[in-house]
């Protein structure tokens, strides 16, 4: 067996479409975390999903994506949940964010 083999390749598809449908159902229930915040602990928020389902073969546009995944428009969902962000939530958004570069190659 490759020991560089990822265990995630070894889930059913199905496994993990549940699972990734949890993921985003939770996080619309939990409309206080809010994306800066995720972006600035993770990397990535409700928006990067968006843009990953595009990418792998959703065939909506960037706003169909978005409401997918917020579970309403995004305009909506930034007017009812969405606080500005603050000098601070924006620096550790930025410093995560250069966490991420080759991220992309080796999730492939």
């Amino acid at each position: 067996m490759n020991s560089n083999a990822d265990p995630l390749d070894a889930l059913d598809d199905a496994q993990a479409a549940a699972a990734f449908r949890r993921l985003v159902r939770h996080l619309r229930h939990r409309n206080d975390a809010q994306n800066i915040d995720l972006m600035g602990l993770a990397g990535f928020c409700r928006n990067c999903l968006a843009d990953w389902i595009r990418e792998a073969g959703y065939p909506g546009d960037k706003e169909a994506a978005r409401e997918a995944i917020h579970g309403m428009p995004s305009a909506e969902w930034k007017a009812r949940f969405q606080s500005p962000a603050t000098d601070e939530q924006l620096a550790r958004m930025e410093a995560s964010l250069k966490l991420n570069k080759g991220a992309k190659n080796a999730q492939e």
